[in-house]
């Protein structure tokens, strides 16, 4: 059986508590998978923040974990399943497409309540995933600004499944650079959430201040087990 507060407690220790920004870290517990009991276990044990892959594991989930962490969705997600999210998730980091932000300002609006979201930059231009161009962050930003009941506070970026490190941390530079504009334009830009179990490490060290790991916490996910 995995030891998760261990696992936790050795990551709490390795992750440096501020980048070379000056910036706090913020570790994001990925719990795709995991059991209510597991997720509360890692709280227990330390974390302050976890994140959702599924609406639907979110939804099944949701009563059975403590209310004491921060609720991020970091997956994937379709405008038809906001609805079961609206008013729970406290970050949504994977805002990857205009129509998105549009329908969440929307039903945002709608319930009297403003979402907080990241913009999700697709920083190798890889077809298997969504998100923005590194070069269409700006546009993205100054469009999805114009909408109401959203409140966007940084960027998510997922970097290339590679191990090619230059071209890593090269990605990982840019998406700083490109942060640092925004962050020059509008105070409420806080949050860099780049960097997981394979590359967190150069993440920091480029500037990110918000990673998000599963694997480190819970060990290998057991895909059978839904």
């Amino acid at each position: 059986m995995e030891n998760i507060e261990q696992n936790v407690k050795k990551l709490l220790s390795e992750i440096p508590a501020v980048n070379p920004f000056g910036e706090k870290v913020t570790l994001v517990a990925a719990v795709k998978l995991q059991s209510p009991n597991d997720i509360n276990r890692a709280i227990s044990a330390g974390i302050t923040d976890i994140g959702d892959n599924h609406v639907q594991e979110f939804r099944d989930k949701y009563a059975d974990i403590t209310p004491n962490a921060r609720r991020h969705f970091i997956g994937h997600l379709q405008t038809n399943k906001i609805k079961y999210l609206l008013g729970k998730v406290d970050l949504y980091h994977s805002v990857d497409r205009l129509n998105l932000a549009e329908e969440l300002s929307k039903r945002s609006a709608a319930a009297g309540i403003t979402s907080e979201i990241l913009i999700q930059i697709n920083a190798g231009d890889e077809d298997t995933k969504g998100g923005f161009s590194i070069e269409e962050t700006l546009d993205a930003y100054q469009r999805i600004k114009q909408l109401p009941a959203l409140k966007i506070s940084g960027l998510m970026a997922m970097l290339p499944f590679t191990d090619d490190e230059r071209l890593l941390t090269s990605l990982a530079v840019k998406m700083r650079e490109k942060y640092d504009i925004l962050r020059g334009l509008d105070q409420n830009i806080k949050h860099l959430s780049m960097g997981m179990s394979g590359d967190w490490r150069l993440c920091i060290q480029a500037g990110s201040n918000m990673i998000r790991l599963g694997t480190a916490i819970f060990g290998t996910r057991n895909y059978q087990q839904k």
